[in-house]
């Protein structure tokens, strides 16, 4: 464990000294907020649509933070000379890889604190502590599909591979699970296609722990447990490949 936070800590201080690798972390969601909810006052002032917008913005929060660490940044990590003497070492890769998932939970907290804590001060979103307590193991829970899907990407592609992969995946299923415009908005057919979606069920999750009078949404369990299948192998297949290729 003493081997774990210490390369928790190593990954947390080397992006944390990148202002722009920390800013699309931590400040983005943030932003997003600050450009697309606070002035817009049809938002903004009502209490239920602002609730609602703060849990969006969060699940965004989760997803890119994932990508982007678990993604982008185990592509940069392979490819430094560092990390082949590093899997030489006896302790093997568990160390590591709970190092990895320290630093990524910690840049999650990061990116989500803010949004919940702006947006009652900065709109009419109620985020009573309560909610709060409830919402937070959700979000750590919806980030299983984006977390393991980082890994696939960063263990399979070069940095120069990863970050546009990481993107394009990104926004996409941002916006077609719901996170920058409500589903409501959405046409018959995309509104249907986005119930398979990650995001959208990570959305329902969120949704249902900041909002009364929602039933909670069953199904989004299973299509998180779903997805959370579909990633996991490709980035076990894509870790073992790429521990065979360099180093057997």
């Amino acid at each position: 464990m003493t081997l774990a936070v210490q390369h928790a800590r190593l990954l947390f201080v080397e992006t944390a000294r990148v202002p722009v690798a920390l800013g699309f972390n931590v400040a983005f969601p943030t932003v997003l907020m600050m450009f697309f909810v606070v002035p817009n006052g049809a938002i903004a002032d009502d209490p239920r649509a602002a609730t609602l917008a703060t849990a969006q913005i969060t699940v965004f929060a989760v997803m890119n933070a994932c990508l982007l660490n678990f993604g982008v940044g185990v592509a940069e990590e392979r490819a430094r000379a560092w990390d082949p003497y590093l899997r030489t070492l006896p302790a093997g890769p568990m160390p590591r890889m709970a190092g990895r998932l320290l630093n990524g939970f910690a840049y999650i907290l990061l990116a989500v604190i803010p949004v919940a804590v702006l947006a009652p001060l900065l709109t009419e979103a109620e985020l009573p502590p309560s909610s709060a307590a409830l919402a937070l193991p959700l979000l750590l829970l919806s980030c299983l599909p984006f977390l393991f899907g980082g890994f696939a990407i960063g263990f399979s592609m070069s940095i120069k591979g990863a970050l546009p992969a990481a993107q394009a995946i990104m926004f996409p299923m941002a916006f077609a699970g719901g996170l920058f415009l409500p589903p409501e908005t959405f046409p018959g057919w995309l509104d249907t296609a986005s119930q398979a979606l990650p995001t959208r069920a990570a959305r329902e999750l969120s949704v249902w722990a900041v909002t009364d009078g929602i039933a909670l949404p069953v199904a989004a369990f299973a299509v998180l447990a779903g997805w959370t299948l579909v990633t996991a192998v490709p980035a076990v297949w894509a870790y073992r490949r790429d521990e065979g290729r360099r180093f057997r």
